[in-house]
């Protein structure tokens, strides 16, 4: 991650939280691997009585087109599919995928902080979102990306969808090692089948390479990476990187 990046980076966040009344500014930008400075952040985003979702980088409208289709290639009969909106915080990009999927699916969102898993279970309760697929499911869970393996199974999980967790790691002080777990538990946790779309702003002349070699693990994994346009938003190019398993044969 260059210095620009991350300065263009934190300038971002310190805008977002601008919009949304929020005193976070470096300390959000410098902990974003912290529990503690979540809990704050969402917190401080949501003390009056009218709850509105925090969207990192864009809503799910600008990835509908991405994301419907690929879970149409994945679909079998009437099977759930497993998603995973891994590091949710208060966004409806994972209730969206459950309400707009014609396809069945179990739609699991998942964040280390519990104040933004019970403002999004309060939420739901309260909006009651009647899923295209009467079979859909949907559900909220405190969870550590980092230990994806104490909820879930190996090659278990059909689609795990990430908007700026990892580079929300990647860009703290004490993160980036966190980064290299989180994604071979990602690649653990995936069927063979499966794929981590990756939502990121980072050029894919520094992203594809580190996730090509992140994901592997020496005579056990490696994975299949690409990469696509998702577009320029705000002024910002944004870019879905796709990365599937690859058992090694032995």
């Amino acid at each position: 991650m260059t210095s620009l990046l991350k300065v263009m980076y934190a300038r971002r966040i310190l805008a977002a939280c601008a919009r949304q009344h929020s005193s976070l500014t470096t300390e959000l930008i410098e902990n974003m691997d912290k529990k503690a400075t979540w809990d704050r952040f969402y917190a401080e985003n949501n003390r009056t009585s009218s709850f509105k979702n925090f969207e990192w980088f864009f809503g799910f409208d600008s990835v509908r087109h991405i994301i419907l289709p690929y879970l149409q290639t994945m679909s079998h009969n009437s099977e759930l599919l497993r998603v995973l909106d891994m590091g949710c915080g208060t966004s409806a990009l994972g209730p969206c995928i459950y309400k707009d999927s014609p396809f069945p699916v179990k739609v699991t969102c998942a964040d280390i902080s519990p104040v933004a898993v019970h403002l999004m279970q309060e939420h739901i309760r309260a909006k009651a979102i009647q899923p295209q697929n009467l079979s859909s499911q949907l559900e909220f869970i405190e969870l550590d990306c980092t230990q994806l393996h104490s909820h879930y199974g190996c090659s278990s999980v059909d689609l795990i969808v990430d908007k700026g967790t990892i580079d929300a790691l990647l860009r703290s002080k004490e993160g980036k090692d966190k980064t290299c777990l989180v994604l071979k538990q990602c690649m653990k946790v995936l069927r063979r089948s499966g794929s981590l779309l990756q939502f990121s702003d980072e050029d894919p002349d520094a992203r594809l390479m580190w996730l090509e070699t992140e994901a592997q693990e020496q005579g056990v994994m490696s994975a299949n990476v690409g990469v696509q346009e998702v577009g320029d938003l705000r002024g910002i190019l944004y870019y879905c990187y796709q990365v599937t398993p690859h058992p090694t044969v032995h």
